[in-house]
């Protein structure tokens, strides 16, 4: 990820559930390959809390209804990503993926 100033957030991860236009699985709890993270390694870019992204598009009268829900592994890990902005960023990208859908 990059915020809007340029700030990189590089992230390791491993897709969980792929169904095409249907659902997109991931978390950082993983590696690629199904590998578990070794927390204390240096090189993992995430070393304060691990989440999993569930995003799914479901048919909707009016068009498509767009969910994601993220898991926390508790309520302190939960805390710290809302400080960080990431919910409001949640919804940012959604306004963005609507824009990019009306002009296409």
């Amino acid at each position: 990820m990059r915020s809007p100033e340029g700030r990189e957030f590089p992230s390791v991860g491993c897709y969980l559930e792929i169904i095409p236009n249907r659902k997109l699985v991931w978390t950082n709890a993983l590696e690629p390959g199904y590998r578990p993270v070794n927390r204390l390694s240096a090189d993992h870019p995430c070393d304060t809390f691990f989440v999993t992204a569930i995003i799914t598009l479901e048919p909707h009268e009016k068009g498509t209804r767009y969910t994601a829900l993220l898991i926390h592994g508790d309520e302190d890990a939960c805390k710290k990503h809302k400080e960080m902005g990431f919910h409001e960023g949640w919804g940012k990208a959604l306004d963005q993926l609507l824009a990019c859908m009306k002009n296409p």
